[in-house]
């Protein structure tokens, strides 16, 4: 049974072997030393209780780092064979009420018209994300996508179902 949850201290490892499995749609994980220093960042996340995962039998499947001072989604992956099952969707339903709704919040992904991103751009478009600003990140060229301030109570879960604002 699938289980969509706050990462802990036992999760890293499995994180990582998920990583690996992704790291080429991924600007800025190219090498070890980028790798080492990814594992950091979940750890610290972690320590914050700001990352999510999907865990499969003992497996990491799915990741989510977000970010409660800048208000934004800053890491998202589901392993291939995992997707198309809402793990994704669930993961950032369980982020959102941890986000201000008072402020919008904010996602990075390839720029229109790079096939490595046209998943993720529909993906943040069906839950309700707008295009917003181009920019850079690692070399690449990104856009954010904005999901514009909304009001969920700290403490609710929000169903996948009810995440897409109205246009």
């Amino acid at each position: 049974m699938m289980e969509i949850r706050f990462a802990n201290d036992s999760d890293p490892s499995g994180w990582m072997t998920l990583v690996q499995s992704v790291r080429d749609a991924f600007p800025g994980l190219e090498t070890p030393e980028a790798l080492a220093a990814h594992r950091d960042t979940v750890m610290e996340f972690i320590a914050r209780r700001e990352a999510i995962c999907a865990v499969e039998k003992g497996r990491v499947v799915g990741a989510l780092l977000f970010s409660r001072k800048e208000n934004e989604l800053c890491f998202l992956a589901v392993l291939p064979e995992f997707r198309r099952q809402h793990i994704a969707e669930s993961m950032v339903a369980l982020s959102l009420p941890e986000l201000d709704p008072e402020r919008d919040v904010t996602v990075t992904t390839y720029r229109e018209g790079v096939p490595e991103g046209i998943a993720a751009r529909a993906f943040y478009q069906r839950l309700g994300f707008r295009e917003g600003a181009l920019t850079e990140e690692f070399g690449s060229p990104v856009q954010q996508f904005v999901l514009k301030h909304r009001f969920v109570p700290a403490g609710t879960t929000v169903s996948p179902q009810k995440l897409a604002l109205p246009s």
